[in-house]
């Protein structure tokens, strides 16, 4: 599980041999979701405003990352 990035108490996180649509976790304190790398939109689970929103402002930044993480991490 390659944490990604660290924001803070925020980990962005891409997993092995996960689950379709392609995603990422966002890791905060007691809270988790998971995004869609394709939308950005929440899939599942709940976190603050503010972890999300930097979340989300480092995904838009990293999308090849993101990318290129699932695709060889789930793709094999």
């Amino acid at each position: 599980m390659p944490t990604l990035a660290r924001l803070g108490k925020v980990l962005i996180r891409v997993y092995a041999d996960d689950h379709v649509p392609p995603h990422f976790h966002v890791a905060a304190p007691d809270c988790e979701v998971l995004v869609s790398i394709a939308t950005l939109e929440v899939l599942q689970g709940s976190i603050d405003r503010r972890s999300l929103d930097a979340a989300l402002k480092w995904a838009r930044a990293n999308m090849e990352l993101l990318n290129n993480e699932w695709t060889r991490l789930n793709e094999r």
